[in-house]
């Protein structure tokens, strides 16, 4: 494809839309919105039970009692838009506005791969250890919430594994295409514009369809998750990666190896036994698939996701503000 098209046809969601949407409702007053809040909260846990909001909300916050943020922590009325971050800006700004502009919180932008001091809200977190401070709120979903609506049938797919994305100060990823850039079971390229790479790393993007024509699609951590995991496993292709060490509002710390997706060593040392092995057993591939897709189904219901996000920050707020 013609680099100048890629923007318009690479399967991902499109950022002016997603821009103007955020501003229009920033724009809006706010008054009402907290007036509505308690009778949007009470609607929502009668229609979809409490037991079953508890269990994700408890998920994202996991706070368990008081915790008295610090003098320093900033009140909501001090929220502001900057160019750089307005993605998240606009992703908070959402839900917070149904809250007093009182209430004071902390919230940290971009690739979050440390557990702060005080309970925060990010978008990402590590899964393992004492990750209570890491309240996860569903941001920067205009990039992270892709899903794929039509596809070829896996049985039509190539017997390969691509990846397409960038590589330069991403060890993980380095160290990937070191060991299997030149397999022939890899269709492998690094997609940035600039970095301290081999040459022969650089390849054209390739759209999210064009990935699509493969049987195996390569998730390999950036700096936090795998961006492409949520498309990859709404699809008719298997996601191949490693046991994620980050996780999302996509909750990737719930995935099953072997049920959601094809686990690999963090070495990469057993990828040809693996991709040779679910070529031969469509059978298993295609259950991975399907348990996959039926786990991404919880994630498109606008309503719910909505609903989730008002609750996981009404705990937040109940917990840190008293």
């Amino acid at each position: 494809m013609l680099p100048f098209l890629y923007p318009l046809f690479n399967g991902r969601n499109k950022k002016a839309p997603y821009l103007i949407k955020g501003y229009l409702r920033f724009l809006s007053p706010k008054l009402l919105c907290r007036k509505q809040l308690s009778h949007i909260l009470e609607k929502g846990v009668a229609e979809y039970g409490e037991e079953f909001l508890e269990k994700r909300v408890n998920y994202y916050n996991k706070l368990s009692s008081e915790v008295r943020l610090s003098p320093e922590a900033p009140k909501i009325s001090e929220h502001r838009l900057t160019k750089k971050r307005q993605v998240y800006f606009f992703d908070t700004e959402e839900y917070l506005r149904y809250f007093s502009g009182d209430l004071r919180w902390h919230s940290l932008s971009g690739d979050v791969t440390h557990i702060p001091e005080e309970p925060t809200i990010v978008k990402s977190r590590p899964i393992e250890g004492d990750n209570a401070n890491s309240v996860l709120l569903k941001l920067n979903k205009v990039r992270h919430f892709v899903f794929v609506n039509s596809d070829i049938l896996f049985s039509d797919k190539l017997d390969k594994a691509v990846f397409r994305g960038k590589i330069p100060h991403k060890p993980k990823r380095i160290r990937f295409f070191e060991q299997h850039f030149y397999n022939p079971l890899c269709d492998l390229g690094d997609t940035a514009s600039h970095g301290d790479i081999p040459d022969e790393w650089r390849r054209p993007k390739l759209t999210i369809r064009e990935q699509l024509k493969y049987k195996f699609i390569l998730a390999i951590e950036g700096n936090d998750v795998s961006s492409n995991l949520k498309w990859i496993m709404s699809s008719n292709s298997i996601a191949v990666m490693p046991r994620p060490e980050f996780e999302t509002w996509f909750m990737e710390g719930r995935l099953i190896p072997g049920v959601h997706y094809i686990e690999i060593n963090r070495d990469y040392s057993d990828l040809d036994e693996k991709i040779q092995y679910y070529s031969k057993n469509k059978d298993e591939c295609l259950r991975i698939i399907s348990a996959a897709n039926a786990y991404t189904e919880q994630f498109k219901d606008n309503k719910l996701e909505d609903l989730l996000s008002l609750l996981v920050l009404k705990k937040y707020f109940d917990l840190t503000n008293f």
